[in-house]
């Protein structure tokens, strides 16, 4: 049976955006392939000719998620500069979307468990991001340590943020993230 052309990018594209959704909002050990197949709309046998391994989709799928972050970066920092980011980033949207958000508040203590060419894909992508934000701060003494203690921040902020029960503690700890990224991006 003959397939339309782009019909394999496109199933490889599906499979990599539940992937990236999947292991953002259940983590990576608990995300099986024949989840993320059935999700995908494919089966089972569908999943060799687009990837050697899971590993292998691990990699691309955060390799994916990151590059999409750094767009919404882009268009924050475009739109109201590093404020907006903080805003946008530390959102009772984001803190309740993990599946949508930020791979390194969802994924960090899986990612340091991976393959060492998953991980330097994901450093950088992750060195993308400060590099971007860092533009954005030319008035700081170190653009891309400001920018990397503003990371820290915020996805330190956002796991905490997540993992307390009940809205008003996550809502104060978003709140005190947004602050202490405020604090850092200020002229000194």
């Amino acid at each position: 049976m003959r397939y339309e052309k782009g019909r394999k990018d496109a199933s490889r594209g599906r499979i990599m955006e539940v992937a990236a959704d999947r292991f953002r909002s259940d983590g990576i050990a608990a995300s099986g392939l024949a989840t993320i197949m059935s999700d995908a709309g494919l089966t089972n046998g569908a999943f060799y000719p687009h990837f050697q391994s899971k590993a292998e989709l691990v990699r691309e799928s955060v390799a994916a998620a990151m590059e999409l972050q750094s767009q919404q970066l882009a268009e924050a920092l475009a739109s109201g500069g590093p404020e907006m980011g903080i805003e946008a980033y530390l959102s009772a949207e984001h803190r309740d979307n993990p599946e949508k958000g930020c791979a390194s508040a969802a994924l960090l203590p899986e990612l340091a468990r991976q393959p060492p060419e998953t991980r330097e894909v994901y450093t950088d992508h992750l060195l993308t991001l400060v590099r971007q934000l860092a533009e954005a701060l030319p008035q700081a003494k170190d653009p891309e340590g400001v920018a990397l203690g503003v990371f820290a921040t915020l996805i330190g902020a956002m796991q905490l943020a997540r993992a307390v029960e009940g809205t008003e503690l996550s809502d104060r700890i978003l709140a005190a993230g947004k602050d202490a990224a405020r604090t850092l991006i200020e002229p000194r």
